[in-house]
């Protein structure tokens, strides 16, 4: 529980309508949108709550709230819209959760320098539109993008779906401002390009508010496309969908959207376009008019020495209309079934190998009723895979159910020499993997890092993280 005392004072720095208590202002601030915590809240297992929710309208009280908590020893969560799936958000009574989603100005959009800042609580697609406006795009577009943060990109490591041309996240920032896990205000990034040293910005991207608040974000923009192209081509096989993304890339085009889905979720997703047993390849070209037209050409010889036979360009505005309706977790918990998704990637070498993996490893569980996969970023050294599986059974058993399968997929995706996040984060989910990637000097040189910047462990504690 947080002391009187601290109450007192938050609401004399912020305002007495800025600190939430009550079960009911908090309610929808106990977890963010993971699986489990919906499936344990479902159940009535799961019953924390932070013990008080602040809301901070700038910078500056940001600074106020982390000075207050850092002088008191108070845990902080900063909160963006609670889009993450990983389990980055789980606060108990003994801690604050700052809610930076009235923090949503934007700051500014300069159209010469092709650069727009954002306080770190707008809404994403309220920035994207924001631009629009002036003829530019972010070029950032995660299936969250109405449900989430510019903050929360960051802080994420977030990847959107037209990635293969304008990058993700990372590709993107060009300045933060930060605040220190004692109250400090640092702002990082001043030009296009630096080599003043290690680029701190990377502290700050994908550490998931283990290392501060992000407050403001500044992006780089681009100017909206003159056309764009559709198309879509049925796959005979996953390595002829995949040697025909890897050759498209290697060869240097770009297309924006690349999504390869396996035969099931072709037949799943695109059933009036599919043909049974194969999978499909979706792309849109977009840019200045004479590059659609000279990527097109060239991509369609490439896809048609590959054995790949075109389909419907209809499936492309078909996805694009449809690409973020989803069902809630809870109609699944109410057919008996937990469904998740999991993104990890591999070097093409790499690929097939963790596909087949997954596909038999998590398939051989008791309870897996589906499992299937698609890619929807590329790169030249490789290609992401993004997990589907589902489990039925009895309320009580889907919770070890969920855990063995994401277990399932880490494990052989790390066998096989893959990556295993992508894009959703690490979160509590993915915490006891995170070795996998960094290594056992890598993850105590992460740990030394959050303890030079943040030694009282302040700073959203149980995240990312993995225990000593």
């Amino acid at each position: 529980m947080l002391a009187d005392s601290l109450l007192t004072r938050l609401r004399d720095a912020l305002g007495d309508d800025r600190v939430l208590t009550s079960d009911e202002d908090v309610a929808d601030r106990r977890h963010d949108y993971w699986v489990l915590s919906h499936l344990q809240a479902w159940r009535g297992t799961f019953d924390d709550r932070p013990g008080a929710v602040v809301r901070p309208r700038s910078t500056a009280d940001v600074q106020a709230v982390v000075r207050l908590a850092a002088e008191t020893g108070t845990a902080v969560v900063p909160f963006g819209l609670g889009s993450g799936v990983c389990g980055g958000i789980r606060p108990d009574q003994g801690m604050l959760l700052a809610d930076l989603s009235s923090m949503d100005r934007i700051r500014n959009i300069d159209d010469v320098n092709l650069v727009a800042s954002f306080d770190a609580g707008a809404n994403g697609l309220v920035a994207e539109e924001a631009v629009a406006e002036r003829g530019l795009t972010i070029g950032h577009w995660p299936q969250s993008i109405a449900l989430s943060t510019v903050g929360g990109w960051v802080s994420t490591r977030a990847a959107g779906q037209f990635s293969t041309a304008y990058g993700n996240i990372e590709d993107m920032v060009y300045a933060l401002e930060v605040v220190l896990p004692d109250g400090t205000l640092v702002e990082l990034g001043r030009a296009p390009r630096a080599a003043a040293g290690p680029d701190l910005r990377h502290i700050f991207l994908g550490a998931e508010g283990t290392f501060g608040i992000i407050t403001g974000v500044t992006l780089a923009l681009h100017r909206q496309p003159e056309a764009r192209t559709w198309r879509a081509f049925h796959t005979p096989s996953l390595a002829a969908g995949l040697d025909a993304q890897r050759r498209i890339m290697q060869a240097g085009w770009k297309p924006p959207v690349m999504r390869q889905y396996d035969a099931r979720e072709a037949r799943r997703s695109f059933k009036p376009w599919s043909t049974k047993g194969q999978g499909m390849l979706l792309m849109a070209h977009e840019g200045p008019a004479v590059r659609v037209d000279a990527e097109v050409a060239a991509v369609d010889d490439l896809a048609a020495s590959c054995e790949l036979t075109r389909a419907d360009d209809e499936v492309g505005p078909h996805w694009m209309e449809n690409r973020n309706h989803v069902p809630s977790w809870e109609e699944f918990f109410e057919q008996g079934l937990v469904v998740d998704t999991i993104e990890v990637s591999g070097p093409w070498t790499a690929v097939e190998a963790i596909y087949d993996a997954v596909l038999a490893d998590v398939g051989a569980l008791n309870g897996v009723v589906a499992v299937s996969a698609h890619s929807s970023h590329a790169y030249r050294t490789g290609v992401n895979l993004y997990f589907t599986f589902a489990s039925a059974g009895d309320a009580a058993d889907l919770e070890a159910a969920y855990l063995a399968c994401w277990h399932a997929v880490m494990e052989a995706t790390a066998r096989h020499g893959g990556g295993v996040a992508h894009h959703h984060g690490i979160g509590r989910v993915r915490r006891p993997y995170l070795v996998h990637d960094l290594g056992e000097a890598g993850v105590d040189l992460l740990r030394a890092l959050r303890g030079a910047v943040d030694p009282q462990g302040i700073m959203n504690p149980g995240n990312l993280i993995p225990d000593a």
